[in-house]
């Protein structure tokens, strides 16, 4: 099975405070070493939205890179997407 090179940006709820925020990345890292290959991991921090979400005006953005198969970017956005205290989330393939 071919591995392919991904990059994902998560924004990270601040209303439950820094402990959750660290808890949501650990969690995040951990299932994508697990099913992959997880590369370098930079936390841009606090930052502040474009936009208001969920009443928020800021966020706390991770940028994570990752090599897994073709089917795991689609199961790590569906267990995001239920998962309280994530924002937004956005998984690229990266070119080779």
């Amino acid at each position: 099975m071919a591995l392919r090179n991904y990059e994902i940006v998560m924004v990270f709820s601040l209303s439950k405070g820094d402990e959750a925020v660290e808890k949501l990345k650990e969690k995040f890292t951990d299932l994508i070493a697990k099913n992959g290959t997880l590369g370098e991991v930079e936390e841009w921090g606090k930052k502040k939205l474009a936009y208001d979400i969920n009443y928020e005006s800021e966020g706390y953005y991770v940028l994570a890179n990752f090599q897994s198969d073709e089917k795991f970017p689609a199961e790590l956005d569906r267990v995001i997407n239920i998962t309280d205290g994530v924002l937004r989330s956005l998984i690229v393939a990266k070119g080779e």
